[in-house]
């Protein structure tokens, strides 16, 4: 079982899930034209695949963890397919909306195992660089994946672009059963035991910095087509041109991320999320001008994604005697974090605040991140000083 073709495999699989996940975000309103629904009723869709991560992750994955690894992923991308291909052939919006509820169900579980397997093909001290491989399809399907997508829905059709999705699915199972051994059958979870170990301090501690680091993100991610129009005052081919510039940067940043994580899990943590705040403070002027618009939003959309293997490898260490299922919890973190941030940037336009202010918002849940690190790590220092003042007693 060669590394690089199980992190290519697990890479295909977050690509498909990338681009099912933010390709409705493009497609609203011809969405909402096919099913003759409002385009914030639409909107639900993308709001129910949150939600749909958010319980379907732990539940999912001590549901799978009695499989082997190879069958539990397989089946996950199974779902997945199924789902895709639910929403392409859904007569109207209630049935699309379950349909995007059933796409759901796989996303926290696969990155949750994919990302235990992906530690599991490498030495120990590549084990983030290995995480952020996987999740490298992730951020190539923004440069990609949902481009692409959102190009057939509106030439061609939504329910195109749901059955094209449903084939990525196909081709990530292909690859999967290929490169992944049978393995042996998981044993049945300690479900009480597990949950337990996700109710530590330290574990909520990495939690609570994975809800504020991708609030801060998605802060700004959500309403940057609005922030340029105001503030760059761009035309929409230049905001369809930043957010591949934004793909690139998370690209970039993931890569980084993983590589400054494996350097020190904590440093990387402590130094992408003061950098990250740092950034969206002053991301209001660089946005005065369209050149200063396309660095900023690289260098910011590096700095948004860079913090995503370190923040994943920290709870997966916090929590070492239930990896699998505080990783995909994880996930469910940063959904909740992406809802977090959506509705402050929200309440940051909504209270007349101006469109600035929700860069400086952002920066403020960054602020708190890495906050809840430097807690985290003094309690640490605690716990081994007690530890060390017992040992001499």
């Amino acid at each position: 079982m060669k590394s690089s073709a199980v992190l290519f495999a697990l890479a295909i699989g977050a690509f498909a899930i990338g681009t099912t996940e933010f390709a409705p975000m493009g497609l609203l309103p011809v969405i909402a034209q096919g099913v003759d629904v409002s385009i914030p009723t639409a909107g639900m869709l993308v709001s129910a695949y949150a939600v749909g991560v958010m319980l379907g992750a732990p539940v999912m994955t001590l549901l799978f963890s009695r499989f082997g690894r190879r069958a539990a992923l397989v089946t996950l991308m199974l779902i997945f397919t199924v789902g895709n291909l639910l929403s392409a052939l859904a007569p109207g919006y209630t049935t699309l909306l379950l349909s995007r509820l059933v796409t759901s169900l796989n996303h926290g579980a696969f990155f949750g195992i994919g990302a235990v397997v992906a530690a599991s093909v490498v030495p120990k001290d590549k084990q983030a660089s290995a995480i952020a491989a996987m999740f490298m399809g992730l951020t190539v399907a923004n440069i990609g994946g949902v481009p692409a997508a959102t190009w057939i829905g509106q030439q061609v059709g939504w329910r195109l672009a749901f059955a094209g999705t449903a084939a990525l699915g196909l081709i990530t199972i292909a690859a999967l059963w290929m490169v992944l051994p049978k393995g042996e059958a998981g044993t049945r979870p300690d479900v009480r035991r597990e949950l337990k170990v996700l109710t530590r301090p330290e574990v909520l501690l990495a939690m609570g910095t994975t809800v504020l680091g991708a609030g801060s993100m998605f802060t700004l991610y959500t309403y940057v087509a609005p922030v340029l129009t105001e503030i760059t005052h761009a035309s929409p081919g230049f905001i369809a041109f930043a957010l591949v510039l934004i793909g690139v940067g998370f690209t970039i940043g993931n890569s980084l991320g993983g590589r400054l994580a494996d350097w020190s899990l904590d440093g990387a943590t402590r130094l992408i999320l003061l950098a990250l705040a740092l950034i969206m403070l002053v991301l209001p002027w660089a946005l005065g001008s369209h050149l200063g618009a396309g660095i900023g939003l690289v260098v910011w959309g590096a700095a948004a994604f860079g913090m995503v293997p370190p923040v994943q490898m920290r709870v997966m260490q916090a929590a070492a005697e239930a990896p699998g299922l505080a990783s995909s919890v994880n996930v469910g973190a940063f959904n909740l974090g992406n809802a977090v941030g959506a509705a402050l940037g929200g309440a940051v336009i909504g209270q007349g605040l101006g469109y600035a202010a929700v860069a400086w918002a952002g920066a403020a849940l960054a602020a708190g991140g890495l906050g809840l690190v430097l807690i985290q790590g003094r309690m640490r220092r605690g716990q081994a000083g007690a530890a060390a003042a017992a040992g001499h007693i």
